[in-house]
């Protein structure tokens, strides 16, 4: 037999990409991202509770371990990891992370101030009683499709018949590939009643869909404070809800007062508590307010309770502001009411989130009572064949007892077949020769037991017909009138109103923006303190005078300044590092420091700072810049005064680095030193005056293997002395000569 010629295919590299990226995008958008308007879950949420319902974890009945629940979930319905299957089966248990919790969890199930639940082999979970009469109830009455399973050896429902709109109620959020969906949390209450209005008035528009659905409902409470905002975020999908908590002042000892934060925004859950504690003792930290006595978190099961203890006389509106504009008590919760319609992502309005809602009902209450009609007109066949064979009980006995097997039995009863049975008489046989009953009805005679024969049974069997000739006209009537459909599907969500509905815990209200006015910071004299370890502090000048001799022996730099002021540091690499006076540390004479690192951009592992001086201190006056490689110049102080923090001081050569930055004053030298121990000195009022980006120019002449290792700034009284051979030699008696020269060897 010939072997099959192979076959190349000639495909564009960019078209199968393309092609190839776009499937991957719907499969992640459609099957792992997104929620189904219908029924509002993830695929992930929809397996969990499919299988716990299948495993009959119920809500009157034991817990089951969650990690039974994942990995039955995960072998039969979710092959992507049990991690994303057990975060999904926390998250629906979290009655702070949801509207209405769709699992009964037992055991650690997290925090709500970010504390992760404990592995699945520890905890335990069951179906919510609301999840099993409104998510599940139905399945058996062929409400939804049903699809093969990742691998076709099982079954599982395409949307979950879910009666309430889950979407709203728990709400959800997902980052799928180039899109993501976040939708806030409402009141079940709420949104049956802006059902219940639509299948009234199916033209009803968002303004009016808003006086039953004003707005979110988050679980954590607070406020939302753009009430004005939620038409427009209602009517398009997409918008920003401003959430703020909500505070109590409470009175304490002593005159002081606390500020009680009862409620946090939605968008804090989790770390963000944490962090919220962090900026409040930034706020301190960083001097924006000194009103703080202590900050202490007694939240509990009871509910949230973070609090804030102020001095006594505390601008407490001024701290309030000063909360909502500088920490996560006041934020924003970003909407983009995206899920998956048809098949297909779209960003819908609430209007149209709910009448997708209502059409799937529709189709949930056709089906199921399409099911059950077919089902009760089963029975009424059965039934009426039940109450004929009572009324010729007698006949169908003596076809029994004549009968050599069941088949001639049936055939006779279906057929009127008597060719095979022995009568008493020939009335019974040509009565038994007309007998007509159906298949179904035939098997219900046969199997049917002595003690329905008794008057009461028979009496029993006709009202349970009448109770099945009246449900079979009430269902045919909901099947035949939309009206009456609709008055069914209105009841249901009524009842689930008034055993599952729960007060709303946010409040809507247009909130003034908090705004903060900063208040003038009174300038004062002050001594930047600076130890040979870059450890600085700030003192008045009282404390200074005080202390003097003390700080003159202890600090490396004193900077006099006002302490509004901004001090550069000036370093071997050829950076400038901005440091601002107020970021420094204010207080006693002997308070501990702050590394000049932790205020600016300096590192101390990587550069060294070789000056430090306020900016008025600059202005008016002359830098002089000297490198290893033997560069000098001299650059105004003005041209340093910049608003970054780090900025570049002056240009180096490959390799080179400064060796000196000083302040220029009358009269003053400059002495330069190299390796090989020749010195110059020249007058520094010779230096050329250049730019921050200049190089500068060449101060003294060096051999092909010296360098400069040392220079020095000399004043008039200066007795600086430097060793050569370890002998002293006194700088100031050097001869002043000429700018690139090659000095004097010592």
């Amino acid at each position: 037999m010939a072997e099959a010629k192979e076959q190349i295919l000639h495909m564009e590299y960019s078209e199968v990409m393309q092609k190839s990226y776009i499937d991957y995008a719907m499969s992640v958008i459609v099957s792992r991202a997104l929620p189904d308007v219908r029924d509002g879950l993830k695929p992930v949420q929809r397996r969990v509770l499919y299988d716990m319902h299948e495993l009959g974890v119920k809500s009157d009945g034991p817990f089951r371990k969650s990690a039974r629940i994942v990995g039955d979930t995960m072998g039969k319905y979710h092959p992507h990891g049990d991690s994303s299957i057990y975060e999904s089966l926390v998250v629906m248990s979290q009655d702070f992370k949801k509207g209405m919790p769709l699992v009964d969890g037992h055991g650690n199930f997290g925090s709500i101030e970010g504390d992760g639940a404990a592995a699945m082999r520890y905890t335990e979970a069951r179906l919510q009683k609301i999840t099993e009469e409104a998510y599940l109830s139905d399945l058996d009455k062929n409400v939804v499709d049903f699809m093969p399973n990742f691998d076709e050896t099982e079954k599982e429902p395409v949307v979950l018949p879910v009666r309430v709109p889950n979407i709203l109620v728990n709400g959800a959020e997902g980052i799928a590939v180039g899109m993501a969906t976040s939708i806030p949390t409402h009141n079940l209450s709420e949104v049956i009643d802006g059902v219940i209005a639509y299948m009234k008035n199916p033209d009803i528009n968002t303004e009016q869909m808003m006086e039953y659905i004003p707005g979110p409902d988050f679980p954590t409470g607070g406020i939302v404070t753009n009430k004005d905002d939620l038409h427009a975020i209602y009517s398009t999908g997409v918008g920003k809800i401003k959430l703020r908590g909500k505070v109590e002042i409470e009175k304490l000892k002593g005159g002081r007062v606390a500020v009680v934060v009862t409620e946090i925004p939605y968008t804090m859950i989790g770390a963000n508590i944490g962090k919220f504690l962090n900026d409040v003792f930034s706020l301190s930290e960083n001097k924006l307010t000194n009103d703080i006595v202590d900050i202490s978190n007694q939240s509990s099961k009871e509910g949230i309770r973070i609090v804030i203890e102020l001095k006594k006389g505390a601008d407490v509106d001024y701290f309030l502001n000063l909360l909502y504009k500088k920490t996560r008590l006041e934020d924003t919760f970003g909407v983009n009411m995206l899920a998956v319609c048809d098949g297909k992502p779209e960003t819908l309005g609430i209007v149209p989130i709910i009448r997708h809602h209502v059409n799937f009902q529709y189709e949930l209450a056709t089906r199921k009572y399409t099911t059950l009609l077919a089902k009760e007109r089963e029975k009424k066949e059965v039934q009426e064949g039940l109450i004929k064979a009572c009324d010729v009980i007698d006949l169908i006995i003596e076809i029994l007892r004549g009968s050599k097997s069941i088949s001639d039995a049936r055939d006779c009863l279906i057929n009127g077949n008597t060719e095979h049975i022995k009568f008493k008489s020939e009335q019974s046989k040509k009565d038994a020769a007309l007998l007509r009953f159906t298949e179904r009805q035939a098997k219900a005679i046969l199997e049917m037991r002595l003690y329905r024969l008794i008057g009461l049974e028979i009496e029993a069997l006709r009202a349970q017909y009448e109770e099945t000739m009246q449900r079979i006209a009430d269902y045919s009537e909901i099947l035949e009138k939309r009206s009456v459909m609709a008055k069914v599907i209105i009841k249901d969500l009524k009842n689930f109103k008034k055993s599952y509905g729960v007060e709303r815990k946010t409040v809507i209200d247009n909130v003034a923006e908090a705004v903060v006015e900063e208040k003038p910071i009174e300038e004062i004299d002050v001594a930047v303190l600076v130890d040979r370890f870059a450890y600085a502090r700030v003192v008045d000048m009282a404390t200074y005078e005080r202390n003097k001799e003390a700080a003159e022996a202890e600090c490396k730099k004193i900077i006099f300044c006002k302490n509004v002021d901004k001090i550069f540091a000036f370093t071997e690499n050829g950076q400038q590092f901005m440091i601002k006076v107020l970021d420094l540390p204010f207080g006693k004479f002997r308070d501990k420091g702050l590394p000049v690192d932790n205020v600016s951009k300096f590192d101390a592992s990587q550069d060294h700072i070789l000056f430090m001086d306020a900016m008025p201190n600059l202005l008016g006056r002359k830098l002089v810049f000297a490198t290893k490689s033997g560069m000098i110049k001299l650059v105004a102080g003005e041209e340093f005064d910049v608003t970054r923090r780090q900025s570049q001081a002056t240009k180096l050569n490959d390799k080179d680095s400064v060796l000196c930055v000083g302040l220029l004053e009358a009269d003053d030298t400059l002495v330069m030193q190299t390796k090989n121990n020749f010195f110059l000195r020249i007058d520094a009022a010779t230096i050329p005056e250049k730019k921050k980006p200049a190089v500068g120019v060449r101060g003294m002449k060096l051999d092909p293997k010296d360098e400069m290792v040392a220079v020095y700034l000399l004043h008039s009284c200066d007795d600086t002395a430097a060793e050569v051979k370890g002998k002293k030699v006194l700088l100031k008696n050097l001869h002043i000569g000429n700018r690139d020269t090659k000095g004097v060897k010592r």
